[in-house]
């Protein structure tokens, strides 16, 4: 697998069964996890809970990163890594056309797992709520997030200088 990203947009990767969904912890450090993904016009959606460490990484880190794998997350030896920004929507009208884009591309296995999960909750046992992460391009220019804390370096002057 490639280490740096490529340029590809990240709707190249709207067709793959599953995607690692890499996303960085303060620290920096990756943390991949496979995933579903549907296209929305040029944007991929992902359903995860609300209370999930890939919300709580990307709520202080929107910066992305996705390669196409196997259910397990194995990516294929020189598979592109393609960068994005993620930003995580809970509003309604996003959830119902998420859940319609995922039942219609992965059809009843979709709503199996949508049944199992209402069931847990009715029986005390659920995840929460769920939330959509809305992965697109990265922006032209200097990168998404500022480097870790542990680079910065005071300037000498007044105010950390500019």
């Amino acid at each position: 697998m490639s280490t740096e990203p490529s340029a590809r947009p990240v709707t190249d990767l709207a067709g793959e069964k599953y995607v690692r969904l890499t996303t960085f912890r303060r620290s920096g450090e990756p943390v991949p996890t496979p995933v579903w993904v549907v296209g929305d016009g040029g944007a991929l959606l992902v359903t995860t809970p609300a209370s999930s460490g890939k919300v709580k990484r990307l709520r202080h880190t929107p910066r992305v990163e996705l390669a196409q794998c196997d259910q397990r997350g194995r990516v294929a030896e020189g598979a592109p890594v393609v960068a994005g920004v993620s930003e995580v929507l809970a509003d309604a009208a996003t959830q119902e056309r998420l859940r319609a884009l995922m039942a219609g591309k992965y059809g009843l296995l979709y709503r199996l797992i949508r049944l199992s999960e209402a069931v847990s909750a009715r029986l005390g046992r659920a995840g929460g709520t769920r939330v959509a992460l809305r992965i697109t391009d990265p922006p032209a220019g200097p990168p998404v997030d500022p480097p870790p804390a542990s680079s910065w370096e005071p300037s000498g002057e007044p105010g950390g200088g500019a």
